[in-house]
């Protein structure tokens, strides 16, 4: 198994953080996970709702364990400290057509230390210059501040809102669309 680092900076105190695959046997790990993130994963997306025993994370790890085989989406864990503290994932990827939808998620005690950015920064490289793909987008709930700021970090464009247009838990919301192009990834990777 392979485990990428996400720095050992002060901008996680220190702490070891590492981007590593997340699939079927790791399920009670990815279910206590969640359960220690809940309320704070389910703010926006569904995935707290989605995970609620051993089964439904068992069987999510294996809807991304056969994406991945098929090749239309990738699921990794961020570890600090050896400790499951959020993922990033291709919810979708079409290498034929070039495009991907990017997301995240963490539980509390790991927000605010940049490691969703650079993780994503990781899935964006591999999928850019391994995979070919064009263009990434990053749909984001339009009150999910934290998550249009990874967006804005990674140099994604706003390309537009769609209003009201995912009901969750009884209400609906505006979801912007965030997307990066291949040559601009590549433009900012080089500048920086």
């Amino acid at each position: 198994m392979y485990a990428i680092p996400l720095g050992d900076d002060g901008a996680n105190g220190g702490s070891r953080a590492e981007l590593r695959p997340l699939e079927p046997w790791q399920a009670e790990e990815f279910l206590a996970h969640i359960d220690r993130g809940r309320e704070f994963i389910g703010q926006y997306i569904g995935l707290a709702d989605l995970i609620v025993d051993l089964d439904a994370s068992r069987s999510y790890l294996h809807s991304y364990a056969e994406k991945a085989a098929a090749d239309t989406g990738r699921l990794c864990g961020i570890w600090l400290d050896g400790r499951l503290v959020g993922g990033v994932l291709f919810r979708t990827m079409d290498v034929e057509q070039g495009t991907a939808e990017a997301g995240c998620w963490l539980e509390p005690s790991a927000a605010g230390k940049g490691l969703v950015t650079r993780a994503v920064r990781v899935l964006i490289d591999w999928a850019v210059e391994e995979r070919g793909i064009h263009r990434v987008e990053w749909l984001v709930s339009a009150g999910n501040e934290p998550s249009i700021a990874v967006a804005r970090r990674l140099g994604m464009t706003r390309d537009g809102v769609l209003r009201e247009s995912y009901l969750y838990r009884g209400r609906r919301h505006d979801i912007e669309v965030w997307s990066v192009l291949a040559p601009e990834w590549r433009a900012a990777r080089q500048g920086a």
